[in-house]
């Protein structure tokens, strides 16, 4: 059977294969192009809280998307989806654990919840391949690696965590055109927040990420990280909501709009 380009679909058939369990694994260069999203849903009692959470840590929490309390269609990014099935794979957490990742979150959804859709560094990464910059884990056919750093977000309300940062390694040579290329897109993370050494950010061995796949650097690359949508997470671990839910790393929600509408040149 012939393998499906789901790179050259569309997102309304994206999310229709992920829907329809067709399609249950990472996100990373489906429908290319197109902006994709990380997902955070909580109760109205902590949404303020998390708004004001993301509007103090811009980088790693850029908001996109948010919805009425109950109602699970993403109507600026996608009018007509559910965010309830239209992404791979679910975490759901009951203060701070990680209680179950399930493909679909219809039996838990609940009237008071409130989702927040989150630029995703993938939105990225198909201008870095427009640059001739490679991208490893598309490579590779695996997930981006990302990782717990010792850089604390600014704390809002009962939030507050460290940063997660995702790694892609670059062709030394080519840093300054990634960081260039990345930067033209502030609302998916932007450009790197850290270029070279992982122990500056607390990370202790770049072979194990706290989230994703390993990803072979070569001779010549540089470990190239920027901010992490993944960060509501570890904020999550650390204040302990009574319930959330998040989409699993990289298996992200695949918006309508094309990455070009976020660049600001």
């Amino acid at each position: 059977m012939k393998a499906i380009d789901y790179a050259s679909k569309s997102p309304k058939e994206v999310r229709q294969a992920i829907r329809n369990k067709e399609w249950t694994g990472p996100t990373a260069g489906m429908a290319k192009g197109h902006v994709q999203a990380n997902l955070v849903i909580l109760p109205k009692d902590w949404a303020f809280d998390f708004l004001v959470f993301a509007q103090r840590n811009p980088k790693p929490c850029p908001v996109l998307d948010i919805t009425e309390p109950g109602d699970p269609e993403p109507k600026l990014v996608a009018r007509g989806a559910d965010l309830r099935t239209d992404l791979p794979k679910y975490r759901v957490w009951e203060r701070g654990e990680l209680v179950d990742e399930p493909t679909d979150i219809i039996s838990c959804w609940r009237d008071d919840l409130v989702a927040f859709l989150l630029g995703c560094s993938f939105t990225f990464e198909s201008a870095l391949l427009d640059a001739g910059i490679p991208v490893r884990h598309i490579e590779c056919g695996c997930n981006v690696s990302m990782y717990i750093t010792n850089i604390q977000c600014v704390p809002a309300g009962r939030l507050s965590g460290p940063m997660v940062v995702s790694m892609r390694p670059i062709p030394a040579h080519q840093v300054p055109k990634a960081v260039l290329s990345t930067g033209r897109f502030p609302a998916v993370h932007g450009s790197p927040i850290h270029i070279g050494e992982p122990s500056v950010i607390g990370i202790k061995d770049i072979n194990r990420p706290d989230f994703g796949d390993p990803v072979p650097i070569n001779q010549g690359e540089v470990p190239v990280f920027w901010a992490c949508g993944v960060t509501p997470q570890a904020a999550l671990m650390a204040s302990k909501p009574p319930f959330a839910i998040t989409h699993a790393p990289g298996h992200m929600f695949v918006c309508d709009p094309k990455d070009s509408d976020y660049a600001i040149f």
